[in-house]
């Protein structure tokens, strides 16, 4: 017995062990292209700047000088050292008002993305979850918002209400709102079929423990992926309402202010345009890329490709 375990020992194929490489410290994340670490180094960068802007900025935004107006950037003639960007056609640092333009416009963008995700998710779930009467209801509300051009019902709303930040605040948050509510009324209709759904409502639980245990966590990735597109967009929105003059009044600076209120000067200074527009471009660009890259990253029929 023991020959014949000897003999099919030695006539067994050596099959070596794989190879073990030694782990990097640093290693670069699996997914992430070199064009999204740019866009999540200049997001970063931004917020930062937006964050610390009233320490960062080198003038009261709102501070005018009328000698020194119109004063181009560091680099061209006639230009003040102590403006980098140049200056206004009031004599304003285009620095300052950038910075704290920045500020105001992603607070916008935030507080109206949240707002619209609130107001979304919820009548999602409610439409998802309730179904019947409650189901046609808010669909139908979501059809009508989707077939009202948008820029229509800002205008109104702003007529009505006035130009005050909280009145843009509320434009902005339900700009998105529906977009939200169909995705998500979708996911809950997909959820509530499957198996541990059904076990925990024969179980006696309520709509809500079921909404807040089983259905929420479960939509999250979907829901966190468009909020971050939407983002990008209500960046633009607000700079456009801003620009025709529907958005933050002056003196208050906002990056789509700054571009309306300097048009009138893009032959003689078009600095006073080029900055802020440039700051939106990049700060839309960011989020649009992290907010892509982010989908990427958590759909999963993406990742198995």
């Amino acid at each position: 017995m023991t020959d014949i375990l000897d003999a099919k020992i030695l006539d067994a194929k050596f099959i070596p062990a794989p190879a073990i490489r030694p782990r990097r410290v640093l290693a670069w994340p699996q997914g992430v292209t070199l064009l999204v670490a740019i866009a999540a180094v200049l997001a970063l960068m931004l917020v930062l700047l937006a964050i610390f802007a009233p320490a960062i900025a080198p003038f009261e935004p709102d501070q005018q000088k009328l000698l020194a107006r119109l004063r181009p950037p560091i680099g061209f003639e006639r230009a003040n050292p102590a403006h980098w960007f140049g200056t206004d056609q009031l004599g304003r640092d285009l620095l300052s008002r950038c910075l704290h333009g920045l500020r105001l416009t992603l607070a916008l963008a935030l507080f109206g993305t949240l707002i619209g995700l609130a107001l979304g998710v919820s009548l999602g779930l409610v439409a998802g979850l309730f179904g019947g009467w409650a189901d046609a209801l808010i669909m139908g509300l979501v059809d009508i918002k989707l077939s009202l051009p948008f820029t229509l019902v800002a205008l109104l709303v702003i007529a009505l209400a006035g130009t005050d930040v909280a009145v843009l605040i509320c434009v902005l948050g339900i700009a998105y709102w529906a977009h939200f509510a169909r995705l998500v009324r979708a996911q809950v209709l997909g959820l509530r079929e499957l198996p541990f759904v059904e076990a925990a409502r024969a179980c006696g639980a309520t709509r809500w423990h079921i909404a807040t245990v089983h259905m929420i966590p479960n939509i999250v990735s979907p829901v966190v992926v468009m909020a971050s597109l939407n983002f990008s967009n209500l960046i633009l929105l607000e700079s456009a309402l801003s620009f025709l003059g529907l958005g933050v009044q002056p003196p208050t600076a906002t990056l789509g202010s700054m571009v309306g209120q300097g048009r009138d000067y893009m032959a003689s200074a078009p600095w006073i345009v080029a900055v802020p527009a440039l700051l939106i471009v990049l700060v839309s660009l960011a989020a649009m890329l992290l907010g892509d890259a982010l989908r990427d990253h958590l759909d999963v029929r993406l990742r198995e490709r």
